[in-house]
């Protein structure tokens, strides 16, 4: 089997040319412990799952914020879980050290040092770090919206990044921007080891 290469790099010029991707799939906010269970339940049943997490920007020097939001993704659906209102419920820190699920995700060890300070013995395991799993490739880039274009040839907007994820409600620009991330991050994944869904 021989593996499949890809151009190494973007330019923000050829990024910014690309059709936007969207997100089509369910988008399910996790507000309660409850509300966690029932999804950790779901996700549990799972091969593979996209995710990432989000934090309140800081603007002021010296401020810094925990992480207010964790998305995982299957095919179909994305969980939102706002740590920022639940903390880590022992079955969302039970599906992260979970070795039945492999996760995807992108700059992995800072979600899991800031993951940390709200869970300090919070180990993570199978997980695929997709910046390392994309040079076999050929794939040089490091941020996700290059590596998707890369791999998919659409533009992932990052308009929202710096929105407040902790503020009370998430707006629908936010919610989509943040279950397309950790979609992303499983697409990519499934397309490069070429499964069939």
């Amino acid at each position: 089997m021989t593996t499949r290469t890809f151009k190494p790099t973007l330019t923000k010029d050829e990024l910014n040319e690309l059709e936007a991707e969207t997100y089509n799939g369910n988008i399910h906010i996790v507000n309660t412990e409850e509300e966690a269970k029932a999804a950790c339940s779901n996700l549990m049943k799972q091969k593979i799952v996209g995710f990432d997490t989000e934090t309140r920007p800081s603007f002021t020097k010296g401020e810094t914020h925990h992480v207010a939001l964790m998305q995982i993704s299957d095919s179909t659906d994305c969980y939102l879980f706002r740590l920022n209102l639940i903390g880590m419920p022992k079955c969302v820190a039970s599906f992260l050290k979970s070795k039945k699920v492999k996760k995807i995700g992108l700059s992995t060890k800072d979600d899991f040092r800031a993951l940390s300070q709200i869970k300090e013995d919070l180990k993570p395991d199978n997980f695929i770090e997709l910046q390392n799993y994309v040079t076999t490739f050929g794939i040089e880039e490091k941020s996700l919206s290059k590596i998707y274009a890369i791999v998919f040839g659409k533009r992932i907007s990052k308009g929202q990044r710096l929105s407040n994820w902790e503020a009370e409600e998430l707006s629908a620009k936010q919610q989509l921007y943040a279950a397309l991330d950790a979609y992303a991050t499983r697409q990519i994944f499934i397309e490069l080891e070429g499964i069939t869904e």
